[in-house]
């Protein structure tokens, strides 16, 4: 598919927070629906883009979006990230555009910007439930790591997965 990735446009933040609230929420991934608390953290586009690096995936014929993602080389979106990783999180893809490459371009960015860094690797928190991103992330050469593994709250893990060059 061709596709062009770039960072999000400030007029583009909202359309960003709907289809990332919309993914997570017909994916079934908040537990709490739309009462979920991580819901707001997903649409809170404009810090993200502030504090990290909020890309989106564009089709380059009409400029639809399709899909997004944060990186962040460190800061207060790097959660299990090391010294020498970077992070990405939040990855989303609309359901229009699943099945074409879209969340893999996106990843593919998120490991060429840490490269062009100096960084030795990516990590990764991942949904137990998120099979389809853990397909993608293994086609990538990313490995689990269930040493890191951590709980953002008392009822729910989170798995990591992570590569290295």
């Amino acid at each position: 598919m061709d596709v062009t990735i770039r960072e999000a446009l400030p007029e583009e933040l909202l359309p960003v927070a709907d289809l990332l609230g919309s993914a997570y929420l017909s994916d079934g991934l908040l537990s709490l629906g739309t009462e979920d608390p991580y819901l707001a953290t997903l649409r809170d586009t404009a810090r993200r883009a502030a504090e990290a690096t909020l890309l989106v995936a564009v089709d380059p014929a009409d400029g639809a979006l399709l899909g997004t993602v944060t990186f962040t080389p460190d800061g207060p979106y790097a959660e299990i990230s090391r010294p020498d990783e970077a992070e990405f999180r939040m990855l989303a893809v609309s359901p229009g555009a699943r099945g074409r490459g879209v969340g893999e371009a996106l990843v593919r960015a998120c490991i060429g910007r840490a490269r062009r860094l100096g960084m030795r690797g990516m990590a990764l928190s991942t949904s137990p439930r998120m099979h389809s991103a853990h397909r993608l992330y293994r086609r990538l050469g990313f490995v689990r790591s269930p040493e890191r593994d951590w709980s953002p709250s008392p009822d729910f893990t989170l798995h990591v997965y992570t590569l290295t060059w």
